[in-house]
């Protein structure tokens, strides 16, 4: 349901100001938020007692009545949408299950950093449509956090990755996971340009639900669970939570900022594997994180930047 936007002069530009910056800050706590739930589903997909593919679907299927429910909580009402935005919905959907699949079925075939840092390949590539879409070269700022995350992204798989032939099945899986996964982003950001985002999260779920099954089934995966803890943790942890959560900051946040706090769920994943498989951290990793740390800081600085001299403006 729309709601009609408040008149422009209604508003003083210093209020607008302050409630720009206290929403951006808001989708950053939000994206931050997301990616350490989302870093979790690895470990549960390797709980799960179903084949992987059946995993995401379990993570869709009882992820989608709480999005619903909440969706209704916030007051949205079924309304007659456009067919172009009917039609980017269910591609989403199928973009998100395409990436959903091809990650489940890489995350049992190489390791678990390895599966997190490939699958979120839109680190760097959502980045870059952002700047393709804008037609700008990145500021010397932009530059710098770019560079750092990807120095802090190499430093992160440098220990954990194995050139091991048993790897490469799993490796080609997640890096055509995180491709997908870009798409999807591309997709969801465009659509919560005219939507709020639990409404469009839960619509473009039903459009995954489906094919996720279909090729669980052509599989011949295990899809009925014996456990249902693991799921239930995959479903309400990483789509009700993680993917909330992305999908509100998408909607108000730059591909860059986005894409660097990807480097996140690497990080949190190790963290995983430290406590529950005694994965301990080198001091490569520790030199990665502090990296990806400085570039969150930098491209946090350069989003709120903006507002500021507007502020002052108005304020002198």
């Amino acid at each position: 349901m729309h709601q009609a936007r408040p008149q422009r002069n209604s508003v003083p530009a210093a209020t607008q100001t302050v409630d720009a910056t206290a929403s951006r800050g808001l989708a950053f706590a939000a994206l931050i938020v997301a990616n350490v739930a989302l870093a979790f589903g690895p470990w549960f997909v390797r709980l799960a007692d179903v084949g992987p593919v059946a995993a995401g679907f379990w993570r869709i299927t009882l992820a989608i009545p709480f999005l619903a429910a909440f969706a209704l909580a916030g007051g949205a009402r079924p309304v007659r949408m456009p067919v172009a935005l009917w039609l980017m919905l269910a591609a989403g959907g199928i973009a998100f299950a395409a990436d959903l699949g091809s990650w489940h079925l890489g995350i049992v075939r190489t390791t678990m950093t390895n599966a997190t840092l490939f699958g979120n390949a839109a680190i760097l590539i959502y980045p870059i449509y952002g700047f393709l879409a804008a037609r700008a070269w990145p500021t010397r700022t932009q530059g710098l956090a770019l560079a750092l995350a990807a120095v802090g992204a190499a430093l992160l798989m440098g220990r954990s990755y194995q050139v091991d032939p048993r790897n490469l099945a799993g490796d080609l899986l997640c890096i055509v996971a995180g491709i997908l996964y870009t798409v999807y982003f591309i997709v969801m950001a465009r659509v919560r340009a005219t939507m709020r985002p639990l409404p469009a999260l839960t619509l473009s779920s039903a459009a995954t639900a489906l094919p996720l099954l279909v090729f669980a089934v052509l599989l011949h995966e295990q899809v009925v669970p014996q456990q249902w803890t693991p799921l239930l943790g995959l479903a309400l942890v990483s789509q009700v939570l993680g993917q909330g959560c992305m999908i509100f900051a998408l909607g108000q946040l730059s591909p860059l900022v986005v894409g660097i706090a990807l480097l996140i769920q690497p990080i949190v994943a190790g963290a995983v594997g430290w406590i529950e498989y005694g994965e301990r951290l080198q001091g490569p990793d520790w030199v990665g994180v502090a990296l990806v740390a400085v570039a969150l800081v930098l491209v946090r600085r350069a989003e709120v930047a903006p507002a500021r001299p507007v502020a002052q403006e108005v304020a002198a």
